[in-house]
């Protein structure tokens, strides 16, 4: 049986069709609409036209930038927010006439590292990506943890700053508006008057306003990492997203995290080997 496997982002969705060897026989890459019902049309018609390339039976899984309810199947927190309050498998399910699996964008990702890329060899996989936004994903002996209310991982969300910034989940402080793409963006933005890409600068970092950049970046990642070790301890952490892309991240970043914590740590913290398709792997797997 082929596997399909669809990484639906805040900015491009891809498809990947895979044989029962991992071969690729097609994939594709479109922008993400802005709105939910062409979301659905561009995806059905996403799945069809890969599904084309082949008379296999095709299983289909989907990572999804959100989390949803287990009893409801609602979306009740994503970044992009056309999706909050819609039963998305079932709407698509009835589209396309076929049963599909879905999970979070960030449990896709670690999935896909722990079987075929950086963390092959570990039992206890954190999967971290900060990207648009910030999330993780658990995989414990090949195994996705989901947890109770199916948002096991979701340290993007805990504050790190009590009376910080105001977080689009509605609380104050979450590493989100730290270390995300976007909220690094806007501190350079407010220290430097520039407003630019983030790999537009991150490389060439010059003045005492770059340097107070990378100062909170590296404080707010390293009290934001330290949380989640000291909580799950894991055998090994593997960094996605495209801020994943900063090498600092991996010896500053690093020392920034063990200066936060309380013992001394040893945990392997590594770039992604999967690149921008670990989502769709990730998705194929499920």
């Amino acid at each position: 049986m082929n596997k399909m496997g669809i990484d639906f982002g805040g900015t491009k969705i891809e498809g990947i069709l895979l044989d029962d060897n991992f071969n690729i026989l097609e994939r594709k890459r479109i922008p993400t609409p802005s709105d939910y019902d062409s979301i659905l049309n561009i995806i059905e018609n996403l799945i069809f036209d890969l599904k084309n390339k082949s008379n296999d039976l095709t299983s289909i899984g989907i990572g999804i930038p959100g989390i949803f309810s287990c009893n409801t199947g609602i979306i009740n927190h994503s970044n992009t927010s056309c999706l909050i309050g819609k039963s998305f498998q079932k709407d698509l399910e009835d589209l396309i006439e076929q049963k599909i699996s879905i999970d979070n964008d960030s449990n896709c990702f670690a999935l896909a590292e722990s079987k075929l890329g950086a963390a092959k060899n570990f039992d206890v996989v954190l999967g971290i990506i900060i990207g648009t936004g910030v999330g993780a994903g658990i995989v414990i002996n090949g195994n996705i943890m989901k947890g109770r209310n199916n948002f096991s991982g979701e340290w993007g969300h805990h504050s790190i700053h009590p009376n910080g910034k105001l977080c689009y989940c509605g609380r104050t402080g979450c590493v989100d508006q730290y270390i995300s793409g976007p909220s690094l963006e806007k501190n350079w933005t407010e220290l430097t008057g520039k407003k630019e890409h983030l790999s537009d600068f991150v490389h060439n970092i010059e003045g005492k306003e770059a340097f107070e950049w990378k100062s909170n970046f590296l404080k707010n990642f390293g009290i934001g990492m330290a949380n989640i070790i000291n909580i799950l301890d894991p055998d090994v952490i593997v960094l996605g997203g495209g801020v994943s892309n900063i090498s600092f991240l991996y010896d500053e970043g690093v020392e920034s995290i063990k200066k936060e914590l309380s013992f001394t740590q040893d945990t392997p913290i590594l770039k992604n080997q999967l690149g921008d398709s670990s989502g769709v792997f990730g998705a194929c797997l499920l």
